[in-house]
């Protein structure tokens, strides 16, 4: 007998646990694509989803993944030869950039670093020097999935604008949206990336650019009639939001997921992604205290609220992943875009999650690290435990924090 045996918790950042409502609403025959439903479905979801961007601006939506809205945004802003300014906090801000290298942009990166957000000052020391304005748009990723850091999208747009620069704000929130919190109006960005895989809680096949009025006056030269958002945002028959057929059960997954996210509300989504976070961290933070475990990012204002990335030394990361999937039936994260992957792994708390699931997650952790021997420190569930149920001072902070800005 395998105490594995039994449901199994699909605990990586992305894609994400799916309700089983969403399930359920895809679970049907394909539908009439030319009228009826489907129509009155797909309109209905774009107030929603700009509810969850905070935006009064356009939405895309395509049939892709997140390097699919990648493509899709640059393609629809840039020209070849534009200069992009790319901000690396970890794989997949080099990995846009690999993308807009792929449309032969001309890219310059940014780095940061594996464990720390973006310097808005450095930011605006580079937009100041480049005093001919041939950087057309700077690209930062909300929350990298690799590292777990959060950078200051509202400080990068004052660096922006303390520089007199032009560009455009770009953000990647695949990871982000519908987790920590994002206001693309209030905080000044102009393109907006995102996916239905992990906050927004479907299955991974949809992918949406939400951009505003001066990014659609920013017309480039590289969209192709697929790319070409102008049509996907205000389309004249139901076929142009998709370039053709449309994406019909995923339609309706979104649809419910969507129904669950507006019934709780962003501040409230915001409030339960903070909490359940706290609790990773206080947990990680106690094993920590003896041993090898490390967060990746030091600071907790600079973490995301959807995904943890965790240092255990090398070979550790790997065997704790793997007695937690065959032993326990829990599958972590692996550590993504680090040297040695083997030494990381990543928790992923995004969309549909509580506290039961995220508790039960540390303790299958915490017996994993029992099993393998691996030092650690003590107290880490009573930790966890306290920012679950508020009694933790980081998680009062937390939470008087959240009050201040949500209401």
């Amino acid at each position: 007998m395998s105490p594995s045996h039994g449901r199994s918790y699909l605990a990586i950042p992305g894609p994400s646990v799916i309700p089983e409502a969403v399930l359920q609403a895809m679970h049907r025959p394909s539908p009439n694509i030319y009228e009826g439903e489907l129509v009155d479905l797909t309109d209905s979801l774009i107030p929603d989803l700009r509810t969850v961007a905070q935006t009064k601006g356009h939405v895309a939506m395509y049939m892709g993944n997140g390097h699919a809205a990648w493509e899709a945004s640059l393609a629809n802003v840039c020209s070849r030869g534009d200069r992009v300014l790319v901000l690396a906090t970890g794989r997949f801000g080099h990995g846009w950039a690999e993308m807009a290298e792929g449309l032969a942009l001309d890219v310059q990166i940014l780095e940061f670093g594996l464990e720390r957000a973006v310097d808005p000052a450095q930011v605006e020391e580079v937009l100041r020097a480049d005093t001919t304005h041939s950087i057309k748009a700077v690209l930062a990723v909300h929350v990298d999935t690799s590292t777990s850091i959060l950078s200051d999208v509202p400080a990068i747009r004052a660096a922006i604008d303390a520089a007199g620069h032009p560009a455009l704000l770009m953000a990647d929130c695949v990871a982000s949206l519908g987790c920590d919190r994002f206001e693309m109006d209030a905080w000044g960005v102009d393109v907006m990336i995102s996916a239905s895989q992990k906050g927004l809680m479907t299955p991974a096949g949809l992918a949406f650019v939400f951009f505003n009025d001066r990014a659609k006056a920013r017309r480039g030269d590289l969209a192709t009639r697929y790319w070409d958002w102008s049509l996907r945002a205000e389309p004249d028959a139901f076929y142009q939001y998709w370039c053709g057929t449309a994406a019909t059960h995923h339609i309706y997954g979104l649809r419910t997921a969507l129904d669950m996210m507006m019934d709780e509300g962003m501040p409230a989504i915001w409030a339960r992604h903070e909490r359940l976070a706290q609790a990773v961290w206080s947990a990680c933070e106690a094993w920590g205290a003896t041993g090898p475990l490390k967060l990746n990012v030091a600071d907790r204002a600079l973490r995301s609220r959807a995904v943890t990335a965790i240092g255990i030394g090398p070979g550790q990361g790997d065997a704790l992943r793997h007695w937690c999937e065959h032993e326990a039936g829990l599958t972590l994260g692996i550590g993504l875009g680090r040297t040695p992957p083997d030494a990381f792994f990543r928790i992923g708390h995004m969309g549909y999650v509580n506290a039961q699931m995220i508790l039960g997650c540390l303790a299958t952790i915490q017996a994993g690290l029992v099993a393998l021997d691996i030092p650690h420190g003590q107290g880490a569930i009573d930790a966890a435990a306290r920012a679950v149920t508020g009694g933790s001072v980081a998680a009062q902070a937390a939470d008087a924090d959240i009050q201040r800005r949500c209401g």
